[in-house]
């Protein structure tokens, strides 16, 4: 799902609900927290998206939205809030205590969408912190109430579908959206639609599928099979009507199409243990353990998309059924990778997929799809009857071990940015992809996480960098270039993380592992981490004698590879540290080239921070601000808050040594908010302290103590976004 601002972008219409907005304006004005509860496909996902971008313009921190629908367990549960509230934390400090701290002064609302399998850790989180933050309001949607104290419960009903037309504006919203030329014109199609959305309970998702449909069946035929299916009574036990499951074969199937690997069709058994439904499972479907006492409108949700499902193709139905280990939006050569298989060759993964676009089973925005919660639910029950839990779980795992080799090979590169970001957006489906891989195939697990480490550091997930990493050293032996890669990850997360001990005790494993191996690129990255490490103790003579000895003996190693770039970086930073500045400045002039011919952005931002402050030490503010920017840009480009806050820092001194004190003073603060989103209080090598403290002295100096203030609080109190474009402008207000 795409976002706006930080909420995600509505799609489709959105068709009534004019009472239910009300009541929910009100609550959030009233009451700190509002949980909305109803069955699923009910519309409390969409209630709650309009209803949080109405409310944002009353928050001066905005409105924020984090998806727990995809979270398998409560593991993921803080560092999903965490990203989604802008907190890339860089500390050892235990993860709810950073997030508190991050709120604390913070005035806005949090969404947590689908909270309702993981009511009890929803609960405990949110009761931390809205006890420290007093700014903070809740917002959740979730099938039952989490229990915490204060909650204020809204149940949201279906659609309306008596004396209202929602239900069917819902209906002819829908059919027009799937073809513009369609309509309820017909005779009589509009008192069969009416009819179709009052069998359906005016359930929003249960209309959504009917309507798609239409085309294969006109109005009156859909409301006449409609009326069939649903008059089938809820049978006790095993009926297939029971669960809203039907019969193996469906029509127009072809000869194999009753087999369960042709069709995906489970053996006609209406209880949940029989559906492949675990004690979980239950749980996060609502289903007691008796289908009789299924409540009567999640009868008709689940008999609606059995109904769909029985619609679908038989490779459509294998296909809903091995999209499902999937826990965030896909693109088609994903859908490849993770489903092909048997009877789904690549060619008709395609054809499938577009099928289920065309039913609503998936949606589709732009050359990304996603598949609602509800109806994953549904196809996960479908292939664990199918007998392919596990072997999907393996495609699944094999698939994103794939896009970690790819994504590490193409590192440095012209598509560095690009990895990047897939990386980065596929961060859940990594580390479902890694569980498994720890439980079936430790070398799996041990390559993946080594690979897909430097990545995470990069985006900020250090907590999971280092966890992952760690846990993959001590599952079982490993030699060779992964242990000295998970070695690496774990002493660059320790060192972001301001654990130098740590750090350096990896860089000395890591070390000794390639000369072992005599592994020049271990070697290389060994010596890029032992010299940040002492970089940032104040020993850069020590650093630059450790880089260059390495370079001159990995001479084999191509001049483009990424530990290659690194290690000259530890060059530059230390000739600048040690007052070498020109040196400095040329080394960094011809590693900025070398970044530039491989299309390397990490280490030539780095460069560019080097060239912004050996100008500073020259006494050539207006360059140094120059670079500043041009490093900022590329920090902005991979989303580097760590690096973004040294820039910012960097940036702010050369304008104050231009005069602009308060725009100085504005950008200064505008990094204080950055290095709070990292956890952290300013860091940096040494020398950067008295660059600071110059910095704030000057502009002050220019403008006065109080409009320096007012400034900077400015800054530091701006979105994150705004404040960085303001800093990014090349216009000085001396």
């Amino acid at each position: 799902m795409t976002t706006v601002g930080h909420l995600p972008e509505e799609t489709s219409s959105f068709v009534g609900r004019r009472a239910e907005l009300v009541r929910l304006h009100a609550a959030l004005t009233v009451h700190r927290m509002t949980t909305l509860v109803g069955t699923g496909g009910v519309g409390k996902t969409r209630l709650a998206l309009r209803a949080a971008r109405a409310a944002a313009d009353r928050y001066e921190d905005g409105a924020w939205w984090a998806d727990l629908s995809a979270l398998p367990d409560h593991g993921l549960l803080l560092p999903t809030v965490s990203d989604a509230v802008g907190l890339a934390d860089h500390s050892l400090r235990m993860p709810v205590e950073t997030l508190c701290e991050w709120l604390e002064d913070k005035h806005l609302l949090l969404v947590l969408d689908s909270a309702e399998h993981l009511r009890v850790p929803c609960s405990h989180l949110l009761a931390e912190v809205l006890t420290t933050s007093p700014g903070l309001t809740a917002l959740v949607t979730s099938r039952q109430p989490l229990g915490t104290r204060g909650e204020h419960v809204i149940a949201v009903p279906p659609l309306p579908v008596d004396g209202a037309p929602d239900a069917l504006q819902l209906f002819a919203d829908r059919l027009r959206s799937a073809d513009p030329r369609a309509g309820l014109d017909t005779p009589g199609d509009e008192a069969a639609a009416t009819e179709i959305c009052r069998r359906l309970e005016g359930i929003p998702l249960a209309i959504e599928l009917a309507v798609a449909s239409i085309g294969r069946y006109s109005v009156a035929q859909l409301a006449a099979r409609v009326g069939s299916r649903f008059d089938v009574p809820a049978q006790r036990g095993g009926g297939p009507a029971a669960c809203g499951g039907f019969p193996r074969t469906p029509a127009a199937s072809g000869p194999s199409a009753g087999t369960p690997a042709a069709s995906g069709a489970p053996a006609a058994s209406g209880t949940p243990a029989a559906l492949g439904a675990t004690a979980s499972d239950t749980s996060r479907l609502d289903l007691p353990a008796d289908a009789t006492a299924w409540p009567r409108r999640h009868r008709t949700l689940r008999t609606a998309i059995g109904w769909s499902h029985e619609l679908c193709t038989p490779l459509e139905r294998l296909l809903w059924a091995r999209l499902t280990p999937l826990r965030t939006d896909f693109d088609a050569a994903v859908a490849r990778e993770v489903c092909a298989g048997g009877p789904l060759t690549e060619a008709e993964v395609d054809r499938a997929l577009q099928g289920l676009v065309a039913q609503s089973v998936v949606q589709r925005d732009g050359d990304r799809y996603r598949m609602l919660d509800t109806l994953r639910e549904y196809g996960r029950m479908w292939l664990t009857e199918l007998g392919e839990a596990r072997a999907a779980a393996d495609r699944h795992a094999a698939g994103f071990l794939g896009l970690a080799r790819r994504a590490h090979d193409g590192w440095t590169g012209p598509d560095q940015v690009s990895w990047y970001h897939k990386v980065s957006d596929a961060h859940l489906d990594l580390c479902a992809a890694l569980e498994h891989l720890l439980a079936h195939d430790v070398a799996g697990a041990q390559e993946m996480a080594g690979r897909v480490g430097f990545f995470w550091a990069c985006c900020g997930h250090l907590s999971e960098a280092r966890s992952y990493a760690q846990r993959a050293l001590d599952a079982g032996p490993v030699e060779g270039p992964h242990r000295t890669r998970l070695q690496w990850v774990l002493g660059v997360a320790a060192l972001l993380q301001g654990d130098f001990g740590t750090a350096e005790k990896y860089a000395a494993l890591c070390k000794a592992t390639a000369l072992y191996d005599r592994n020049d690129e271990g070697m290389l990255g060994a010596t890029y981490l032992c010299g940040l490490t002492l970089l940032m103790t104040g020993e850069p003579a020590a650093a630059r004698e450790a880089a260059e000895r390495v370079l001159r003996m990995t001479g084999s190693v191509p001049a483009d590879s990424a530990h290659r770039l690194r290690c000259r970086l530890i060059t530059v930073f230390a000739l600048t540290a040690l007052g070498r500045l020109t040196e400095s400045e040329a080394a960094a002039t011809a590693l900025r080239r070398a970044c530039e011919r491989a299309g390397e952005y990490w280490t030539r931002s780095y460069v560019d921070y080097q060239l912004a402050l050996i100008a500073l030490l020259q006494g050539r503010p207006a360059a140094s601000a120059t670079h500043a920017r041009s490093m900022l840009a590329g920090k902005h480009r991979l989303r580097d808050s760590f690096g973004i806050a040294l820039g910012l820092d960097l940036l702010a001194a050369a304008i104050a040594a231009q005069g602009a004190g308060a725009q100085a003073a504005r950008v200064y603060g505008t990094g204080h908010a950055y290095w709070r989103m990292v956890g952290h209080p300013q860091r940096g090598t040494p020398e950067l302290g008295p660059i600071r403290e110059t910095c704030e002295l000057q502009a002050r100096a220019a403008v006065g103590d109080e409009a320096y203030q007012r400034a900077f609080d400015r800054g530091r109190t701006d979105n994150a976004e705004v404040g960085l474009a303001a800093a990014l402008a090349t216009d000085l207000q001396v």
